[in-house]
């Protein structure tokens, strides 16, 4: 198949091999310029803090060199490599070395890594000592002790919770299909009741203006109780504040501060018994001016 973004001159016949073999180049290009000694040309990450030992200045951990890959040996089936990088401050070049044994690396030459152990004896603590190691002698009746207690921490607990997680596992994954039925079963009927319930809320919702994304309680017997506790007694603050109101207005006189006009009116004209009075203090004076005449 031919290759993209490649060009093949006219002349090119697939029997003299592929283009890098036609033309002479690797195919790891500028990469494998000193593979013939060996060296391939890699993207090399410093794992550490390292002082370059040529300008003295500090490389920190996670810095990049294009750096001088190269086999030097074996740790058995696992291969030795060393990095050599050229620093970017200055001219000097430092070599690095993987060590299999250890699990980490080694600063060879031109540099060296930062020291960052932490000594708790340094900084105001103690020192932590292993209290079980290799060369300690053992003791006998503790080494028995210990055993004994795994031992029966394995058969009275360990084992005992292995063996119900095994049939709990055993009886839910021996009929799949009918777990799988009851729990879409179960899942429906939810569903259902949780429909019902969102149309319920919604009516009063509507019914009383309330906010959509508010969120109502579930009804149960103590909010029931409490809910009619609370209406019985706004209830009767209600009765109790009508009732003192109408006592307030009949025990206020209602007056007017001035005569109407059909009140006036009204007394003007003279009441017959006041009429019948008149009239008989206009006879009495009559007979004795009369009396008073006959004697002279």
């Amino acid at each position: 198949m031919q290759g993209f973004n490649k060009y093949y001159p006219p002349d090119y016949d697939p029997s003299q091999g592929s283009l890098n073999k036609l033309r002479g180049k690797h195919a790891l290009g500028d990469r494998a310029r000193k593979l013939d000694q060996g060296i391939l040309i890699t993207r090399f990450e410093l794992p550490f803090n390292i002082w370059c030992e040529t300008c003295n200045n500090h490389i920190g951990m996670g810095v990049r060199y294009n750096a001088e890959k190269k086999k030097i040996g074996a740790y058995y089936s696992t291969p030795i490599y060393s990095f050599r990088c050229k620093c970017h401050l200055c001219d000097g070049w430092f070599e690095i070395h993987t060590d299999p044994k250890n699990t980490r690396y080694v600063v060879v030459s031109g540099a060296r890594q930062k020291d960052e152990d932490w000594n708790p004896e340094e900084n105001g603590g103690y020192a932590i000592h292993d209290t079980e190691k290799e060369g300690a002698p053992v003791d006998p009746l503790a080494a028995l002790e210990k055993t004994s207690e795994a031992k029966n921490h394995m058969e009275n607990v360990q084992r005992p919770r292995i063996e119900s997680l095994q049939d709990f596992s055993d009886r839910y994954n021996a009929d799949p299909y009918s777990l799988s039925l009851k729990t879409r079963k179960r899942f429906r009927e939810e569903k259902k009741i949780e429909q019902q319930k969102k149309r319920s809320d919604d009516l009063v919702k509507d019914r009383y203006g309330l906010p959509a994304s508010l969120q109502l309680l579930e009804e149960d017997s103590a909010s029931k109780s409490e809910a009619k506790a609370e209406w019985q007694k706004a209830q009767q603050d209600h009765l109790r504040e009508s009732k003192r109101t109408k006592t307030v207005l009949r025990s206020t006189p209602i007056a007017s501060s001035m005569p109407s006009r059909t009140s006036s009116r009204n007394s003007t004209k003279p009441e017959p018994s006041s009429i019948g009075s008149l009239r008989a203090r206009i006879l009495q004076n009559t007979a004795k001016r009369s009396a008073t005449a006959h004697k002279s």
